[in-house]
């Protein structure tokens, strides 16, 4: 049971009962997510307490620069500004902590105090919860308060609020999905114009998409953080972010954007995770996918996810994955579940943190035993010993043997002509494990006819 919030009551009155008055909201950041919800409340406030059936009040806020906070905040009355999380965290007259300043140090530290405090918490902080979320977890379960975080996972798609809720009856086989707005908009741009990604990346800087040090956009860390999240709703598993596979999308050359539109492909960086009967796979890396499918049409820096339930079917869900109001709309939806629950409420009559009560103790695949379909790109040298054939088509003919030596079975290939980077053959293969399709790219490096790198891409049906 979590402890009652300190009620405020004037002498000789009746005090209030916490599910009549508003809930009380301290807010830990007021950068572009805390500005947005700011924003959002007071815009929609009525609109909002009649859906919650109590009003939602900021109450207090921590910044950095409390000049340009109050700016903000339009110097509202009522409102404590502090340059301490913790006296926000702690304060007596909240009830909910909302914390979206962001990472995995301090923010650890305010979470964890809070909860300590009997104060439920909303977050949209994906790296928190992917690298501390089994801590901040069972402190919440312990003190009996809820932790939230719609706006952690692709803000305005309720994705979380759809694993834990809307396709509760069902047996997840996997999800999957483009939840990198960055990166889809960098990848989006390269096919469009053509043009290789450091000016792709510095279009998406110039615009906004992308920080000035993208790492974590880029090289697939934040994909990553959220995939861990939908993994662990999905399938009733521990937060695992250490042992999911990483790859981003910053070695990706223009040329195998091209290659995979020719092959009726477009490349996207895809977090998936996929029950198997011995574990599941948790992976984040580039991966070609059908030009038709539905996936495939999320460009710019939207995203989408798809979810494969066993009654349910594939249902899709698309939207903005990045922007002040569009994760100020997932944080007040958190905000508007914490305020219906019943003062209270014993913790297993709520919704669960991670959709299920108790946890299974699912190991994570190692990428090495994962079965995908790989598109290989092998550059053919421009001179060699005539053959029989010529010396290209013989090129493809010691290629496909090789494959099949090496138990890689090939659907397709073909040749690629590029003016500037020359003559390739273009692989597409069966599903093979994905050990048995590194080996083999690295044999098909020291085929005479091989003029370089070889490029392997995983290549994803999503059916």
């Amino acid at each position: 049971m979590f402890n009652e919030p300190h009620l405020r009551s004037l002498p000789g009155s009746t005090p209030v009962p916490a599910a009549m008055r508003p809930l009380r909201v301290g807010m830990i950041g007021i950068g572009t997510v805390g500005g947005g919800t700011w924003a959002v409340l007071q815009r929609n406030q009525a609109l909002i307490a009649a859906r919650a059936g109590r009003g939602i009040e900021i109450v207090a806020v921590a910044a950095r620069n409390l000049a340009r906070a109050a700016s903000v905040l339009q110097d509202a009355a009522g409102v404590e500004l502090t340059d301490d999380p913790l006296r926000v965290a702690t304060h007596p007259d909240v009830d909910v902590l909302v914390e979206v300043a962001g990472g995995t140090g301090p923010a650890r530290d305010w979470v964890l105090a809070a909860i300590a405090h009997g104060k439920h918490v909303v977050t949209a902080n994906k790296a928190l919860l992917a690298v501390h979320g089994q801590e901040v977890f069972a402190a919440a379960r312990q003190h009996g308060v809820a932790v939230a975080y719609e706006g952690a996972v692709a803000v305005s798609l309720p994705i979380i609020k759809a694993l834990r809720e809307g396709l509760t009856a069902n047996r997840i086989d996997w999800v999957a999905g483009i939840i990198n707005g960055t990166s889809n908009f960098i990848l989006t741009r390269m096919r469009e114009d053509g043009v290789g990604f450091e000016a792709a990346l510095a279009e998406a800087q110039a615009l906004g998409y992308a920080e000035a040090d993208p790492a974590f956009d880029v090289d697939g860390v934040d994909a990553a953080h959220k995939a861990t999240l939908l993994a662990a709703n999905a399938f009733g598993m521990p937060v695992r972010f250490d042992q999911a596979h990483i790859e981003g999308i910053r070695a990706l050359q223009a040329l195998d954007v091209a290659c995979a539109q020719q092959l009726g492909f477009r490349i996207k960086l895809l977090g998936i995770a996929r029950r198997q009967q011995n574990g599941v796979e948790l992976r984040v890396h580039p991966a070609l996918v059908p030009a038709q499918h539905l996936l495939a049409q999320v460009d710019g820096s939207m995203n989408g996810v798809l979810v494969k339930g066993d009654a349910s079917g594939v249902t899709m869900y698309y939207g903005a994955g990045a922007g002040a109001e569009q994760t100020a709309s997932a944080v007040i939806a958190d905000l508007v579940d914490v305020a219906r629950l019943t003062p209270g409420a014993a913790p297993q009559h709520r919704v669960p943190a991670l959709a299920f009560h108790a946890q299974q103790d699912l190991p994570v695949l190692p990428i090495a035993d994962v079965r995908t379909a790989h598109y290989l790109r092998v550059p053919i040298a421009a001179s060699g010993t005539p053959g029989t054939a010529p010396e290209p088509v013989q090129a493809l003919v010691d290629i496909t043997q090789l494959l099949h030596r090496c138990s890689v079975p090939v659907q397709s290939v073909q040749l690629h002509t590029d003016s500037t980077e020359g003559l390739h053959a273009l692989v597409l293969t069966e599903p093979v494990r994905d050990a048995d399709a590194t080996s083999a790219a690295h044999a098909l490096q020291q085929l005479p006819a091989c003029a370089g790198a070889v490029v392997r891409l995983r290549v994803e049906a999503l059916e």
